[in-house]
């Protein structure tokens, strides 16, 4: 009996001096954003084209490193859009807004060398601007779905794909569109 008593006193002694493998961390995320638009109920004179934007901001990422499970939240100024033509002209209509993702990773990886991430989580989007003529949700609530690499324990590289879940705005001709967007990020953390 006072052996297993010793030898679980001695696992305790380690579990309390074995350091904690901080399981927050800060750091700043950019990149590109690569918007296309789906439009519904308007003519067939639309045409549409993608249009590039970028992001930019800081993020916290709590991790559990054993599990490999973690959570990512960045605050990011961003720019995207899209480009329209009809028979009238182009019209650019840029959105400038906070862009809010909250994604759950799963890492799998060498440590702190390498690893693949998957992450998936919802969007939100804040718009700043009001363009006449096309009316602009000023919130929409999206899915992000990505995967990306992680280097030498402080560098991210990664893409993902936002789907929003309602219209981006409404055209005055009865139509109304959504813009989905490809994202390309580079994140350093501290």
């Amino acid at each position: 009996m006072k052996k297993i008593f010793g030898a679980l006193m001695i696992a305790v002694c380690f579990g309390m001096v074995m350091p904690v493998q901080a399981q927050i961390h800060f750091g700043v995320k950019g990149g590109l954003n690569l918007s296309k638009a789906s439009l519904s109920n308007v003519g067939d004179n639309f045409k549409k084209d993608n249009f590039t934007g970028f992001f930019i901001g800081p993020m916290a990422e709590f991790t559990i490193p054993i599990v490999g499970l973690g959570v990512d939240a960045s605050l990011l100024f961003a720019q995207r859009g899209i480009k329209v033509s009809d028979e009238d002209g182009d019209i650019t209509v840029k959105q400038n807004g906070i862009d809010i993702p909250v994604n759950l990773k799963y890492t799998i990886g060498l440590g702190n060398l390498a690893g693949i991430y998957l992450a998936a989580g919802p969007d939100f989007y804040f718009d700043f601007e009001k363009k006449t003529g096309i009316d602009k949700k000023k919130a929409e609530v999206g899915i992000n779905v990505g995967a990306g690499l992680k280097l030498l324990n402080h560098l991210q590289i990664g893409a993902n794909y936002n789907i929003p879940l309602g219209d981006t705005a409404d055209i005055d001709t009865g139509g109304s569109y959504k813009t989905k967007t490809w994202q390309v990020s580079v994140a350093y953390i501290f």
